[in-house]
């Protein structure tokens, strides 16, 4: 296990505003995991410390149960030696072969918290919950595992090049924190929806570009999954099958880079 003494510094994910909508939604997130019986928000009215463009920081890791991930805690499943290339607690996705690197342990009820980039327009990448072992063994290159939850990280971009080649509005996706299940799995999704009502649409636009990091907040809890972009709770979804399985990182043809992954196992 990995802490850091001073996680407020170590931990920051970028705000678009001071509104009273964004302090609301971190109470809200707060309270949630109160229930859960777990101290995970920092005080409100805490001030904020300035790092670049990142500021309010809300999860402490140093309460109990909070751990780092790093390169020895993942699993190539499908890439080569450049998919997913660690340096200390920070990774270097090379987007090649599209595919998927796993934690090497399951989780069911569980906290992530990730920092993610896209180094280039249109980016394409995401968190997939709860896979099977048998969605992953022997999965060749250049595939996605048929079962899964999806948390999908989108560049802002990628709409634009959407509408450039097919000359429509995106209208089925968005770059903001969807939310869908994937192959044989199956969610409820939270509204609002997309146009086939399978995935779940975020409810606030809070992602920034590729060149700048964001922030995921997925908190998963007995098949139901909820994401927090730079600390606004945006999409999710209730009763998930499946609710159990590995964690893993997604290769879709765009570097990424991925740092600060701290989880939590949840009772």
């Amino acid at each position: 296990m990995r802490l850091v003494s001073d996680f407020f510094n170590a931990f920051p994910f970028l705000q678009r505003n001071s509104t009273s909508s964004a302090l609301m939604s971190l109470v809200f997130a707060g309270c949630c995991l109160l229930n859960v019986g777990f101290e995970s928000i920092a005080e409100a009215d805490e001030p904020a410390e300035q790092t670049s463009n990142v500021s309010v920081k809300i999860f402490d890791t140093n309460a109990p149960g909070w751990r780092q991930l790093d390169g020895d805690d993942f699993v190539r499943v499908n890439g080569d030696d450049q998919t997913l290339t660690w340096e200390g607690t920070e990774a270097l996705g090379s987007g090649q072969p599209i595919g998927v690197t796993r934690t090497n342990f399951e989780v069911k009820n569980f906290e992530l918290v990730i920092q993610w980039k896209h180094l280039k327009p249109a980016g394409n990448s995401g968190i997939f919950a709860w896979v099977p072992m048998s969605a992953l063994k022997d999965l060749p290159p250049n595939q996605l595992p048929n079962t899964a939850i999806e948390v999908q990280m989108l560049d802002l971009d990628y709409g634009r090049m959407y509408t450039e080649k097919t000359g429509k509005p995106p209208t089925w996706f968005t770059s903001h924190g969807d939310i869908f299940a994937v192959g044989k799995s199956s969610m409820q999704p939270f509204p609002p929806l997309s146009p086939d009502g399978h995935r779940s649409f975020p409810s606030a636009e809070t992602t920034n570009p590729h060149g700048e990091w964001n922030q995921y907040y997925v908190r998963g809890i007995n098949g139901e999954i909820r994401l927090w972009v730079n600390g606004v709770e945006v999409s999710g979804g209730r009763s998930c099958s499946p609710d159990e399985g590995f964690l893993c990182l997604e290769s879709e043809g765009s570097p990424i880079r991925f740092r600060e992954i701290w989880l939590r196992e949840l009772p």
